[in-house]
């Protein structure tokens, strides 16, 4: 491989990788490097639905990125599965959202921008997914949203980058700062060394703010826990995924059925506790009351990357030129990740960007 590198990537989630990937498509010779394994934080730990929880209560900038990303992941899943052997499970299920009390703005949001979005009788509700609880009393539903199986995402990632000549991928690998040389910045230094580059992409999610500390600058990206229990169901279960009071039903094609989620602000404390457990079981059994008689068969915690109303910094840092940003995504990193990932490749090779990038620029954005 060159050296030195075109491009370093910090970060292998999703982010971090599909931006290498498509950057390494492009022609680039890249290093990746992670300080665990690949896609072993947040992006394993979500739930992968391809959509905001609420996606009418975002601003037009997340909503950008969020439609562009759940056209494009159908195909990409299909291409990542025939490049790599690894199906990432794009699952078209549907999604209900149950007693919600802005019901209304979400219509009118759909009607705005052309998403299919409608009210729906209960009685309907219990015929298409007769595991429902009982109790909710209002419906709306979403019928093209899918969910993607993010472990076997990241790992079909990981194998696309494993396999392509122009990337070094290193794994347990820290970066510790950043190295300046005539007012740019040229690479990083990690456990191992120096590793130089002409340009670097920071895409390494909740803890970014604490690396950007490390050249004096203030990202307002920190960490937020996320809980979610698994239990293991029958094939059919659940035909659709659901979502009511803050909490959602995520069903794999295995019958594996996701329940998430917390939201708590503890630092990098990534403890599952027994609180969240009864919570989320509590949750569980509400929506669906079958899952009282079944076993959790996993639960777990991770670090979302929290931002200001969740809109991420995907750019160059002005006074920082050579160093790059893609990160920031709060609780939509899986959903966004084609779209910023993309945005990030047209802006650092200069080329023609697919949506509009001002929304998004690290300028004027940090401390």
């Amino acid at each position: 491989m060159k050296s030195p590198a075109q491009v370093v990537v910090v970060g292998g989630g999703a982010l971090g990788m599909l931006s290498a990937l498509l950057l390494a498509e492009a022609g680039q010779q890249l290093v990746l490097l992670e300080a665990r394994g690949t896609g072993s934080e947040s992006s394993w730990a979500g739930g992968g639905i391809v959509s905001p929880l609420y996606p009418w209560r975002y601003s037009a900038a997340v909503t950008a990125l969020a439609h562009w990303s759940q056209d494009f992941y159908p195909g990409f899943a299909r291409q990542m599965w025939e490049d790599t052997g690894v199906d990432p499970q794009v699952h078209v299920t549907g999604l209900y959202w149950l007693d919600l009390d802005d019901e209304a703005e979400a219509l009118a949001w759909a009607a705005r921008e052309g998403r299919v979005l409608r009210g729906i009788d209960m009685a309907s509700v219990h015929e298409q997914v007769p595991v429902l609880g009982e109790g909710f009393t209002r419906a709306i539903h979403m019928p093209d949203v899918a969910n993607v199986r993010n472990p076997r995402l990241v790992k079909a990632l990981r194998a696309a980058l494993a396999a392509m000549p122009n990337v070094e991928l290193r794994e347990h690998c820290p970066v510790t700062g950043f190295i300046q040389e005539d007012g740019q910045i040229r690479g990083v230094i990690t456990s191992d060394g120096e590793v130089r580059a002409e340009r670097v992409v920071l895409a390494a999610g909740a803890w970014s703010g604490e690396m950007l500390r490390t050249l004096g600058l203030e990202l307002p990206v920190e960490p937020v826990k996320g809980q979610m229990i698994l239990y293991k169901c029958a094939e059919n279960f659940l035909p659709s995924m659901v979502l009511a009071r803050g909490r959602y039903a995520i069903p794999r094609r295995d019958g594996h059925i996701l329940i998430g989620s917390t939201l708590e602000y503890a630092g990098f404390d990534k403890t599952p506790t027994d609180g969240a457990l009864e919570s989320l079981k509590a949750s569980a059994e509400e929506l669906l009351p079958a899952l009282k008689d079944a076993e959790v068969v996993g639960h777990w915690a991770g670090l979302r990357p929290g931002s200001p109303q969740g809109i991420p910094f995907i750019g160059e840092v002005p006074s920082h030129p050579g160093l790059w940003l893609n990160c920031g995504h709060f609780r939509n990193g899986l959903v966004l990740a084609p779209a910023s990932c993309r945005l990030l490749t047209d802006l650092l090779l200069g080329r023609e960007p697919i949506i509009d990038p001002a929304p998004y620029a690290p300028a004027g954005r940090l401390g």
